[in-house]
């Protein structure tokens, strides 16, 4: 399914948005996100630090927001990121925010668009950037055997 250049558009912008409400006073590294539910709700969310490190919630991690509020099937996230909040170039999501990704989103066909601005962004799906990631299909797939 094709992505609308309008739609692209709204989600970096949506995104960099978010950069205002970061709180990272530890790294200064700002990140936004904005992700779109396959019934085309937009949710949105950014880096909330800690000082004891283990409880920082990245921006990324929006699906916690969205499953809590019943919504479980994901179309694609946008993320944005850099020091000071200036983006410079692509942020992509750390290892956990993609594990977490992977609990409900096809890594086959959920995209994240990593952006700088509207016109400098790349697409990339789930599996692009997880090729080789352990999910809830695993699980299944091990219950069957």
């Amino acid at each position: 399914q094709n992505l609308e250049k309008s739609m692209i558009s709204k989600l970096i912008e949506t995104a960099m948005e978010q950069l205002k409400f970061s709180y990272t006073l530890n790294s200064n590294f700002k990140v936004g996100a904005s992700l779109l539910t396959k019934n085309g709700q937009i949710y949105t969310g950014c880096n909330i630090e800690n000082a004891a490190y283990t409880p920082t919630n990245c921006a990324e991690e929006l699906q916690f927001q969205a499953v809590s509020e019943g919504v479980r099937e994901f179309d694609t996230i946008c993320i944005v990121g850099g020091k000071d909040g200036i983006l410079t170039e692509y942020t992509a999501p750390c290892g956990v925010c993609r594990q977490v990704m992977m609990e409900f989103c096809d890594p086959e066909t959920f995209r994240i668009i990593l952006a700088i601005d509207k016109e400098h962004y790349d697409i990339y799906t789930l599996k692009d950037l997880l090729p080789l990631g352990f999910g809830l299909r695993n699980l299944i797939n091990s219950r069957e055997i």
